[in-house]
């Protein structure tokens, strides 16, 4: 699904040139869960923008189903992300003034959906989260692991092929932290592709694929079956 071939980003200002990314080679096959690592400033962000089409690479090639996205202008970057891409932020990026329940519908509102069909299909996932009890509070009076839950409650509501996740956990305490990978866990079984950028070796254990970044290359990529991580995790 996402083939990145020799892929650099450079961040210029008039006085200081910084390599982001450097000749970073990958494969993501479709419904894979993958954590990229590494520490602060690696990379990692940067790799996730562009995968995301936030961003643009510098240079080599970036290609979601065979396409070539890395030379794409705005308003086409656009139109690839509609639908087919979620983001989940660790700071959430909820609207304060939306409810719970209009949070969720936005992006079906910018899809074009149909009301009645946005409505059931909120209320599906509200249900399916446990969230049906909170679909008029607003974010500010939900606890952190709750607002989270609504966040990827809007990233999916769409049925995005890929999520893309950035430090999803980072504002947890580990309960709401563990029910939150569980979540994305089982978003991943059911076929969806995830690529989560996180600090976290609890949580990376999660994923199918670990990738290990170091000043913008990927030093290691490992795979592992998933009933052993699960095994691991627990003991942890």
């Amino acid at each position: 699904m996402i083939q990145i071939k020799q892929l650099n980003k450079v961040f210029r200002t008039s006085d200081v040139e910084t390599q982001a990314l450097n000749n970073v080679n990958l494969d993501i096959a479709k419904g894979d869960f993958v954590a990229i690592m590494g520490p602060s400033g690696c990379g990692k962000s940067t790799l996730l923008n562009i995968i995301g089409l936030l961003d643009n690479p510098t240079s080599g090639n970036y290609l979601l189903d065979g396409i070539e996205m890395g030379s794409l202008k705005e308003s086409q970057r656009t139109s690839q992300r509609k639908g087919r891409i979620g983001f989940v932020f660790q700071s959430f990026n909820l609207i304060d003034e939306l409810t719970v329940a209009e949070n969720i519908e936005l992006p079906l509102t910018y899809l074009g959906v149909p009301k009645k069909e946005r409505r059931i299909k909120v209320d599906n996932l509200l249900q399916r989260l446990n969230l049906s009890h909170r679909s008029r509070h607003y974010p500010q009076q939900l606890s952190g692991g709750q607002q989270q839950r609504v966040a990827i409650a809007r990233a999916i509501v769409g049925d995005p092929v890929i999520l893309l996740a950035d430090e999803p956990t980072g504002n947890l305490d580990s309960s709401n932290g563990r029910e939150v990978m569980e979540l994305l866990t089982s978003l991943n079984r059911e076929g969806t592709t995830i690529v989560m950028v996180t600090h976290s070796q609890r949580d990376a254990s999660y994923a199918r694929r670990t990738i290990n970044l170091f000043d913008g290359s990927v030093v290691t990529d490992e795979t592992a079956e998933r009933d052993t991580v699960n095994d691991d995790r627990h003991e942890m």
